[in-house]
């Protein structure tokens, strides 16, 4: 069990979940179903808050002309009986008959106005006897009526016609009511003219007008439930099919072959689950035969590999008694010899990594471990390829701040990849100094080698473990690479649960970086070698110490950029 790393822990505690904004952005960009859902409910909503507004205001208006012809109405026959009321009055000069006749008046006015709310004021005097002042109700006077000057002018100017005020009603308790103060003139024969205004409560149609609007406010918020309800239901009956058919195709990406579709119906999404069965019993049948067709290549290659191992090691075995005796040849034969013995010596490299291909490619490959040194294997690959380095006028250079202590692994693969690696640099660095660095950490062992040629374009790159790819096709072999090396060591990485990882730029140069965990739960996110190197190497100091190098720009070499310029590296040709 491997212990948690305390500061990542403190660091995901101290972030906490997410906020609900980044939850519902995150479901928004997830589920079409919820995205749908929220995209209905605000349309719908803002439509039916615009359809109860406009409603309550042509409620609000509708209530108010009609509480308006009635109080119009109701004033208008007030003030007739009144007025056949004065004019049946036959009181002539008399003050008492006068009198009489205008309290009777007032009297009908209270009577047939439907409102306790009556004021009248003398707008004009006939005649040189009494004429009453006017009257008021007990409740109100023109200053609680708050009458303004234009409905008194228009009525007093415009005899016959009726005009309106809407007013705010004081009430007991000190509070207001909507109102509506109707004033008409009325006429008293040879007495006087007086205008009158009678005031109507409309706190009822407030009342109504409130209960309205709260019934389509609450039937508008139930209508938005039922729509997002349904709408959330239907989708979910559109979404499922959806998202089965995702499931599916995701299970059938994974390996999982026999999944189908179940079919119901005759609609569009039944069509979709046909269509889908029929897509997955065609891939299921092409990947079938490819299987089929790449188990007989396998076999095949595995086949002809071993049939050629036994007539292949009798024509080394002669050729290399012939390339023993060339010196007593003429100087074409000697040649001829040499060619011959080199070439089969590179055929039988060949053979040797198509068997091991074969093997990579049948599962069969199986790991001899044992606790080994990577800096101790690096050395003696170091050891080893020096002649081949010397002939290149190649100077190999190890920087080993780690990488001592044993680790698990196998040593004999872990030699194959180093010798592909530092062959190849060798071959591609263009005679620059090659950098063998060996590092570790509590998680990991890694080795990097790194050569300073021509270095590979990034589409190269992509393509450096293929097999039998080369950059360059044109370029020339010299230490007898199969084309297989890199496409072979890398599978030995994946073998030991490690990374074998390239970096390389043109005109810099190429780094291979090869990591290996210390042990098999161990999951590597940084190894302990940088894959993109930071610093070049001129002067090796020590070999345990890092080295640092300037470019040959800075340091004045006249040849640095020229060479650089004419070094080529194709790590892509590997052994």
């Amino acid at each position: 069990m491997t212990a948690t790393h305390p500061t990542r822990a403190t660091a995901t505690l101290l972030s906490g979940p997410r906020g609900w904004p980044e939850v519902v952005a995150a479901t928004w960009r997830r589920s079409m179903r919820f995205r749908a859902t929220a995209i209905t409910l605000v349309l719908t909503s803002l439509a039916i808050f615009i359809i109860c507004v406009v409603m309550a205001l042509v409620i609000r208006n509708d209530l108010f002309e009609s509480r308006k012809d009635e109080a119009l109405h109701n004033a208008r026959a007030a003030v007739s009986a009144a007025q056949k009321q004065l004019d049946a009055a036959q009181a002539g000069d008399d003050r008492v008959k006068i009198a009489a006749a205008w309290g009777e008046a007032q009297r009908v006015l209270a009577r047939t106005a439907s409102s306790d709310r009556i004021v009248g004021f003398r707008a004009e005097t006939q005649g040189d006897g009494y004429a009453p002042t006017g009257f008021r109700s007990l409740e109100y006077s023109s200053t609680q009526l708050k009458l303004s000057n234009e409905i008194r002018t228009r009525v007093i100017t415009v005899p016959g016609r009726q005009a309106w005020q809407s007013v705010a009603l004081p009430q007991q308790d000190g509070s207001t009511t909507a109102g509506l103060v109707v004033g008409q003139l009325l006429d008293f024969r040879g007495v006087g003219t007086y205008d009158v205004y009678i005031a109507y409560d409309l706190s009822d149609a407030d009342e109504t007008l409130l209960f309205v609007q709260r019934t389509l406010w609450f039937a508008g918020i139930t209508l938005v439930a039922l729509i997002a309800a349904i709408s959330w239901l239907v989708l979910r009956s559109v979404s499922a099919p959806i998202i089965e058919v995702a499931d599916t195709s995701g299970r059938l990406a994974a390996g999982d072959l026999e999944v189908r579709l179940p079919v119901h119906g005759e609609d569009e999404l039944a069509s979709l689950a046909h269509s889908f069965n029929v897509m997955a019993d065609s891939i299921q049948s092409q990947i079938a035969e490819l299987a089929e067709l790449s188990l007989v290549q396998q076999r095949f290659v595995s086949d002809v590999s071993h049939e050629l191992r036994t007539p292949l090691t009798t024509i080394r075995l002669a050729a290399e008694m012939i390339n023993d005796q060339r010196e007593a040849f003429d100087p074409v034969t000697a040649r001829t010899a040499e060619l011959l013995y080199t070439q089969v010596r590179r055929f039988e490299t060949l053979l040797a990594d198509l068997l091991e291909i074969s093997r990579y490619d049948a599962g069969s490959v199986q790991l001899e471990v044992e606790a080994t040194s990577l800096a101790q294997l690096a050395e003696e690959m170091i050891e080893q390829l020096r002649p081949l380095a010397a002939a290149h006028d190649t100077e190999l250079r190890l920087v080993a701040p780690g990488g001592y202590s044993p680790v698990d692994m196998d040593p004999r693969r872990v030699r194959r990849v180093l010798r592909n690696l530092i062959g190849n640099a060798i071959e591609h660095g263009e005679g620059q100094p090659v950098v063998i660095t060996v590092d570790s950490d509590q998680h990991a062992v890694a080795v990097g080698v790194r050569d300073f040629g021509l270095g590979m374009r990034p589409g190269d790159v992509e393509h450096v473990f293929d097999r039998f790819w080369r950059a360059d096709p044109s370029r020339k072999r010299t230490i007898g690479g199969t084309g297989l090396g890199l496409s072979i060591a890398l599978g030995d990485a994946h073998l030991h649960r490690g990374t074998l990882e390239v970096w390389s730029e043109l005109g810099v140069g190429t780094n291979f970086v090869l990591t290996i965990p210390r042990g098999t739960d161990v999951e590597v996110t940084r190894g302990p070698v940088p894959l993109e190197p930071e610093e070049a190497v001129v002067d090796l100091i020590d070999v345990t110490e890092p080295i640092a190098l300037r470019p040959a720009r800075e340091t004045g070499d006249p040849s640095g950029s020229e060479a650089d310029a004419a070094a080529g590296a194709q790590p892509g040709e590997d052994m």
